[in-house]
């Protein structure tokens, strides 16, 4: 019988589909002799994403992507299956684990979770060094890596897998999308380190990796719960371009402020854009402004080393601070702390896989204790700069699994 971890809004239909699929493999391995059951490990069950399930069969595995509908049929290499079996349609694909190695389209995706794995050592090509992981780069730079041609299939084609993070362009047989950033809270974006875990049978890794992640990311939210403040620090999410300020409003983000003890801006500001050239929009921008404790400015810049408080200020376009709560308690942030080359930024990598690390920098951020040194967030209000990433930072041997980092609470 196969377990299932799927979320309870799987549908019927679907269950039914891979309980066809099961009957299959197990009636072609019955009648045709395979071998014995090979032992798949241990298993993974998933607790909080809802955008992948999983199924265990005797010699093979079966990953469900609820995002672009992909099913990823895994055998076991030591499985007769695995030389009879070979799947590569609109709906399925199949791949042989655990994997030899792999490649990475790297635009937007979180290779610290292979990191945490432990998996670095098999990772064999990535199309950019645009990166934000110290030991990845290192590996490049000692020539362990290549880096890929993505518009070349035949480099593609030779690796076991080629992980992506987009489902907007055709993939090759050996692609396997990875989407961690659709899910809507921290702990669900993280549980996708299962999902990489059973491409490489390492869930016992993924599994602890996990708990002690989520664990502690519970404590801290527990421990901030606690905190006796008369009232909640107002967190507003802002981003400029082009001469328009808008409030940001993603799930995840605003799941953050509230796990740190915060609130966030309320649905009742309804109006999506400002455009400072207006005056009547300045005006109910700057109003809006003079009720928030703490910014998260998160405009895009392709300088970040550069971009300081003076560029903020300019940018909403004040020349009276008075009325200015986050200016007066110098509470103006951005994400973009630690940043390779400028412009590549960890928080869409680490802070990915390590969201207990991310709910510490919120913490402080809303019920600063001046002892505590953030990850991600650097406060333009104390001219707080950036952390450059290099493949000097690496302070371990690439096969080595990266510990997460356990805040204490």
């Amino acid at each position: 019988m196969m377990t299932s971890s799927s979320s309870s809004s799987f549908s019927s239909s679907s269950l039914l589909q891979y309980l066809f699929l099961f009957w299959a493999f197990a009636f072609f391995g019955v009648v045709k002799g395979a071998s014995p059951a090979v032992p798949v490990g241990n298993i993974s069950h998933v607790e909080d994403a809802q955008y992948f399930h999983m199924y265990y069969g005797q010699t093979f595995k079966v990953i469900k992507n609820a995002i672009d509908g992909k099913s990823y049929l895994l055998i076991q290499n030591n499985s007769r299956m695995a030389t009879r079996t070979k799947y590569c349609t609109g709906r399925i694909k199949s791949f042989v684990v655990p994997l030899s190695n792999y490649s990475i389209n790297v635009e937007h995706f979180p290779v610290s979770f292979f990191e945490l794995l432990g998996l670095l050592g098999t990772l064999k090509g990535i199309t950019s060094d645009s990166v934000a992981s110290q030991c990845l780069l290192k590996s490049y730079t000692e020539g362990q890596i290549e880096i890929l041609n993505k518009s070349d299939s035949q480099q593609l084609t030779q690796f076991s897998a080629y992980f992506v993070s987009s489902i907007d362009r055709q993939q090759g047989c050996n692609s396997a999308t990875f989407l961690a950033t659709e899910e809507d809270t921290p702990l669900q974006r993280a549980e996708w380190i299962k999902y990489l875990g059973v491409f490489a049978n390492s869930e016992a890794r993924a599994n602890q990796v996990y708990d002690a992640v989520k664990e502690n990311y519970m404590c801290l939210a527990k421990a901030a719960a606690r905190n006796t403040s008369s009232f909640k620090p107002v967190v507003a999410w802002l981003e400029y371009n082009e001469g328009i300020w808008s409030f940001t409003k993603e799930g995840y983000k605003m799941k953050y402020v509230e796990d740190a003890g915060g609130e966030n801006v309320d649905d009742s500001i309804n109006k999506a854009t400002y455009d400072i050239s207006i005056p009547d929009d300045l005006e109910a921008f700057h109003a809006i402004l003079c009720t928030v404790d703490v910014v998260i400015d998160e405009t895009f810049t392709s300088d970040v080393t550069g971009y300081n408080l003076s560029t903020f200020l300019q940018n909403i376009n004040v020349e009276d601070h008075s009325c200015f709560a986050f200016l007066a308690n110098q509470s103006v942030w951005r994400y973009d702390k630690r940043v390779q080359n400028s412009t590549t930024i960890d928080w869409f990598d680490g802070a990915i896989s390590q969201p207990q690390l991310v709910l510490a920098d919120f913490i402080e951020a809303l019920f600063p204790t001046g002892n505590y040194t953030t990850t991600f967030l650097r406060n333009l209000a104390k001219a707080e700069g950036v952390v450059s990433i290099g493949p000097e930072m690496c302070d371990r041997d690439i096969t080595t699994a990266m510990e997460p980092a356990m805040i204490g609470c």
